[in-house]
């Protein structure tokens, strides 16, 4: 496998890769091979791998009362008539 050496790399896209890297848990070197090859063809980019964390403040905020009466609610539209199924 060859190395490469990659000069003039300012100190903002610097920060931009070691975040990103720092944020998907993976090292820098990890994450520029991974953008050369999406930007050469040689990688699809992966879809609908999104995770998106905008109603992470919600989780946990139910009381057990709430939950039980979205559950409540939840389980009553499962329900199927068997007379509409004959």
């Amino acid at each position: 496998m060859r190395s490469l050496s990659i000069r003039g790399v300012d100190e903002q896209l610097a920060e931009l890769l070691k975040q990103e890297a720092k944020n998907t848990n993976r090292s820098v070197n990890q994450v520029i091979l991974e953008t050369l090859r999406k930007h050469a063809g040689l990688e699809k980019e992966k879809r609908f791998t999104g995770q998106y964390h905008d109603l992470d403040q919600l989780f946990g905020a139910w009381s057990q009362e709430e939950f039980e009466a979205i559950q409540g609610r939840i389980d009553s539209e499962r329900h199927i008539d068997g007379e509409l199924w004959k």
